[in-house]
């Protein structure tokens, strides 16, 4: 989603002196390395590649204590990593013990072997890996259910899971939930026209004219060319994408240099899943029943996924425990701007609604 922007932000940084920015690289790696280091005797920090859906796989498991509930990550993108984030996170190491993981098209999954390795990349591939890597995790950590955690365009595939496998997971929880409404919804549309007509910016109001409202009817090109114009028609969210996203990417102690180069390459690649979800998915239509508790914790002022689809498919789900929070001074990529909002949602609202303790096979 985010590819093209990334890559304009990233040029701008790189225009400061070389050798100042990358003194303050290794000085804040290193300070962020030392955050990182998890030293109790029931902690865990384990990464490598699983072999899943037939190629191999990243997947990070970190926690202070392994007793502790575990959450799965389902990232979003299509192919943006969330491992660059550990370091703003890292307090959540402490409640939870959580699992990170590069689908195939992102981050060092997609690194390892360029495009070509990454095998047949479409929705129902990615549930599947989704599904297997459950399964794994499950008999690694020794317990019988996890939380997922799924954010942005990984919604579609967490919904899906959760939908159909609530044996597996003690609790949904959506951030920068997606809804893809079959491709109909106009609020983001509408919205990012009001804004361009606002701004006097008449160049990018005609490009998303032409494209129209209709998701589904959009080319990859269109649907990049759509997120990069949200994404700078909005302060909040453009200054999120260069001091939470771009700054965790260039200070991450977790990826090298040339990952942190490669990563708009992923995220170009997996691009073809965002027309490919506009034609084919539709939550509604789907199910809005769910057999565990079901969760939203949205950005207040999101304008791309914004809040009032996610508010109007909240309402619609059934669900045994279901609650609904909007995080302040946030857009998209809540979490990752307010990890500590979001922690306490996690504590307050989510761990009541689990086993008391984790179910140990």
């Amino acid at each position: 989603m985010l590819g093209s922007v990334l890559a304009t932000a990233s040029a701008v940084v790189l225009t400061a002196p070389v050798a100042g920015l990358a003194a303050y690289r290794q000085a804040k790696r290193a300070a962020h390395a030392r955050r990182l280091r998890i030293t109790g005797p029931h902690g865990i920090d384990e990464s490598g590649f699983v072999r899943i859906g037939g190629i191999d796989q990243w997947v990070s498991v970190r926690g202070d204590d392994r007793r502790n509930p575990v959450i799965l990550e389902v990232h979003g993108g299509p192919g943006a990593s969330n491992i660059p984030y550990t370091h703003r996170t890292r307090a959540w190491e402490g409640h939870f013990t959580l699992v990170r993981w590069d689908m195939r098209g992102a981050g060092k999954t997609f690194a390892r072997t360029g495009p070509a390795g990454q095998g047949e990349l479409t929705l129902g591939r990615l549930e599947a890996d989704a599904l297997e890597l459950t399964h794994h995790v499950r008999a690694r950590l020794g317990v019988d259910k996890v939380v997922l955690l799924a954010s942005s365009f990984g919604t579609i595939t967490g919904l899906r899971l959760a939908r159909r496998h609530p044996e597996l997971y003690a609790a949904y929880v959506g951030t920068d939930q997606n809804v893809v409404d079959g491709g109909r919804d106009r609020t983001a549309h509408d919205a990012l026209v009001d804004r361009l007509t606002r701004a006097g910016k008449h160049k990018d109001l005609a490009a998303v004219r032409a494209m129209g409202a209709e998701r589904s009817a959009w080319t990859t090109h269109q649907w990049s060319l759509n997120n990069k114009i949200t994404v700078g028609s909005d302060p909040l969210t453009l200054d999120t994408v260069k001091k939470v996203v771009l700054g965790a990417l260039l200070t991450s102690p977790l990826i090298t240099l040339r990952e942190v180069l490669g990563s708009t390459k992923a995220m170009a690649f997996s691009e073809p899943l965002g027309p490919q979800a506009a034609a084919t998915v539709d939550e509604c239509a789907e199910g809005t029943h769910f057999d565990l508790p079901f969760f939203v914790f949205q950005g207040a002022h999101d304008v791309i996924t914004p809040v009032a689809p996610a508010r109007r498919l909240f309402d619609e789900v059934t669900a045994p425990v279901k609650e609904f929070a909007l995080i302040e001074d946030a857009s998209h990529f809540a979490s990752f701007r307010q990890p500590d909002r979001f922690l306490d949602l996690l504590l307050t609202k989510v761990l009541p609604a689990l086993p008391a303790a984790p179910t140990a096979r």
